[in-house]
């Protein structure tokens, strides 16, 4: 069994989809392994430890592309990419497939078997794989420190010889892995740290991080069969929109962490509610690739707004990318043994995880949520 390992092309884009650790414990099952040269330069994974874990370094990018039984990268892989890629060979990465329905629609008339990392099921069996939890967490730490490299006050209270410095107020919207990782960093930093979320379930786990529990009451199921939060009524969302306006306006850093696959994240923070804030506070808003959680947010930028100022950063993960590779790397060599039980490919839509994560498969789109983003780009264009 023969693993390529491909350098990442996307701007930015800085981990690594094996790392040599990994690389290590997968030669030891006996399989091959090839690195694209250079793969891990911006994890600080060289060439030489590739090498010293007993993998091949590829020169020639179009030899790598077409060389392995698997081709594994980070990012979704852009057209030229694919043009790569050999007819019927396997793929894995993160794919966005509703957000870029085209690309999978390519891999599947190349008769691509594309695995798409994001799709992997929130089940306990499924948690070592599961790469939204393992990127998310990354993105809530580095969340809060933006923040408070930002903020022009201290985080945590401090009693000195020129008075006493009352600590921060952090709210975070969203108690999901990102939100809870913010909870615990602003913590460590010493801040008040209030949050919100529609699920009444995460009232425990925000609670056991040391933080306030700011809860609304809504009469409808507010978590989908999997534990995420789910879109509720114009009812809900007015009356959770209300209650987290109070906080907004006395809180110093606000995070939020709401997003939804292949569609516009919800607004949360309104423009109005900014205008409340005191000057120089932070907002930090972890979905502004999807249009973001805070109105007059832009991606990739800071924004001031009523004298606050709106950080939406892109691939927060990407900056932590050492930590950030090494958990990649793990979910995705314990895919990769799922997949390959007995050194042989074995593709069993059985498995739910497999079934999952399979989007395209001899010549076929298989997800139905993408083959429907992909008519409507088809009708759109």
């Amino acid at each position: 069994m023969k693993i390529a390992v491909a350098r990442e092309s996307v701007l930015g884009e800085h981990r690594v989809a094996l790392t040599p650790d990994q690389v290590s414990r997968l030669i030891k099952k006996g399989w091959e392994i090839v690195v694209e040269s250079g793969a891990g330069n911006n994890s600080l994974s060289t060439d030489d430890a590739y090498q010293q874990a007993g993998a091949a370094i590829e020169g020639d990018r179009q030899t790598l592309w077409q060389s392995g039984d698997i081709l594994v990268k980070v990012a979704p892989p852009t057209a030229e990419e694919i043009d790569l890629m050999p007819e019927g060979s396997m793929f894995a990465s993160l794919l966005n497939p509703l957000g870029q329905p085209e690309v999978i629609q390519q891999l599947a008339n190349k008769k691509i078997t594309a695995l798409g990392m994001e799709l992997i099921p929130r089940t306990s069996r499924a948690q070592s794989m599961d790469v939204l939890s393992s990127q998310a967490g990354v993105a809530g730490y580095k969340a809060v420190l933006m923040a408070a490299a930002a903020l022009p006050k201290f985080f945590p209270m401090l009693t000195t010889a020129a008075g006493t410095i009352r600590p921060a107020k952090v709210f975070i919207i969203g108690a999901g892995v990102a939100g809870l990782q913010a909870i615990a960093t602003a913590r460590r930093l010493g801040a008040i740290v209030e949050a919100f979320d529609i699920r009444p379930a995460v009232k425990e786990e925000v609670q056991s991080l040391g933080a306030k529990f700011v809860e609304v009451e809504l009469n409808e199921e507010t978590a989908t069969a999997g534990g995420y939060a789910k879109e509720v009524s114009e009812d809900s969302k007015k009356k959770s929109q209300e209650l987290i306006a109070k906080h907004v306006a006395t809180a110093d850093v606000v995070i939020t962490t709401a997003q939804v696959p292949g569609r516009r994240a919800p607004v949360l923070v309104t423009d109005a509610m900014i205008a409340e804030m005191n000057p120089g506070s932070i907002l930090v808003d972890l979905a502004g690739e999807q249009g973001g959680n805070c109105e007059g947010c832009v991606a990739g930028r800071e924004t001031q707004v009523h004298g606050a100022t709106i950080i939406a950063p892109i691939n927060l993960p990407s900056t932590v990318s050492v930590h950030a590779s090494q958990m990649f790397s793990k979910n995705m060599s314990t895919l990769l043994q799922l997949l390959i039980p007995e050194n042989e490919i074995n593709l069993d839509f059985e498995d739910d995880i497999i079934d999952s994560v399979c989007v395209t498969h001899a010549g076929e789109v298989r997800n139905e949520r993408v083959k429907g983003a992909i008519a409507q780009t088809a009708v759109t264009a």
